[in-house]
């Protein structure tokens, strides 16, 4: 529903009520048409985004992953997850209509009314792993994220088919299902690098013994250069499979510290990231890199984000495998569920997680 002269209005008064509470979401300011960002909004003037601090000559590595059984693709894999932590897969074998599925059904769920959408936030959700919600995490943030996000943690599909909403739920499962084969393929080859050189059950469980999708949209953004769609940080998951819409606005940090690198939507592509469990386990071998995505001021933007994690119970560390050497560990041996409930319980702020887990 786009906004129009008739229904332009003036910030809610009680902005967390609206947005948060009666499950309205960012998208819903939108749709009330207003003509400037509410001040809760704003970011501070470091957290902005800046086309002067873009790099536009230079973008994260593509991989051709038509032929597995060739070792250049393997190489290509590691070089980028050690070098630049992200990198674009295509010819993945996930099939071009599951993904057109999933990304019209984050529409579809989006286009709910509010009254549908609010039976999944904290307060009303039927499930802890079923969660509805707007920016990051509201109550420890000072300027508040351009998104809303529906966060969905696998259990197993009688769980999904009881609690997840049905306008996005086979959808979901599809993508997870279907992304099973290249998520074991990247991380038998990650692996061998570090000198395992098989998954075991044991190994399994930890690379990715639980997972989570989420489904984020940004609307359309009034002073959208005042504000961030998400702030800077890194994934705290092992690895990251995530599809994006060919709207652009993803921004992953350049080796300088200084300026960003934009990852280009590319059609029926993924783009994989390490995060900061595997940079733990691979005792930094493997890089999790900082990112953000930008508001836009005139197109919408969704995307779909598959969280391949360790399981809560598990207890993560440098593998036994990459200290044979006698390499000294740089990380100490962390509960996953302690680390993944320390970043939620602050606001993004970069790639500060990983100090819970480094040894000084």
């Amino acid at each position: 529903m786009a906004p129009t002269v008739e229904t332009l209005m003036t910030i809610p008064s009680d902005l967390n009520e609206f947005v948060m509470l009666q499950g309205n979401g960012v998208k819903g300011l939108y749709e009330i048409g207003l003509k400037s960002l509410p001040k809760q909004y704003i970011q501070p003037l470091e957290e902005r985004m800046s086309m002067a601090k873009i790099v536009t000559q230079n973008s994260i590595p593509i991989v051709d992953m038509s032929n597995w059984d060739d070792p250049n693709v393997a190489n290509a894999i590691c070089d980028a997850a050690e070098k630049w932590g992200f990198f674009q897969i295509i010819n993945h074998g996930v099939p071009l209509q599951v993904l057109d599925n999933v990304q019209n059904a984050t529409y579809r769920f989006y286009d709910l009314p509010a009254e549908e959408k609010v039976k999944y936030t904290k307060e009303n959700s039927p499930s802890n792993h079923v969660r509805y919600g707007s920016s990051f995490s509201p109550e420890a943030e000072n300027a508040l994220e351009w998104k809303d996000y529906l966060s969905l943690f696998y259990v197993s599909e009688d769980e999904a088919a009881a609690t997840w909403p049905q306008a996005l739920r086979d959808e979901a499962l599809e993508f997870m299902k279907k992304s099973e084969t290249i998520i074991k393929q990247l991380l038998s080859v990650l692996m061998k690098r570090l000198n395992v050189m098989e998954i075991d059950e044991t190994n399994e469980s930890m690379l990715m013994g639980s997972k989570r999708i989420n489904f984020n949209y940004y609307p359309i953004c009034p002073n959208q250069d005042l504000t961030v769609a998400i702030g800077r940080h890194s994934d705290v998951s092992t690895l990251t499979v995530l599809l994006q819409d060919q709207t652009g606005g993803l921004y992953v940090r350049a080796e300088d510290r200084h300026s960003w690198i934009h990852v280009p939507p590319i059609s029926g592509a993924l783009v994989i990231n390490i995060g900061d469990a595997l940079q733990i386990m691979s005792n930094g071998r493997y890089k999790s890199i900082e990112h953000r995505a930008a508001a836009n001021g005139s197109k919408t933007r969704v995307s779909v984000p598959i969280f391949v994690n360790p399981r809560p119970s598990d207890v993560i560390g440098p593998l036994p495998q990459v200290l044979a050497s006698g390499e000294k560990a740089t990380y100490k041996n962390v509960l996953y569920s302690d680390y993944v409930k320390h970043f939620f319980r602050k606001a993004h702020d970069g790639k500060m997680t990983i100090d819970y887990a480094k040894i000084f």
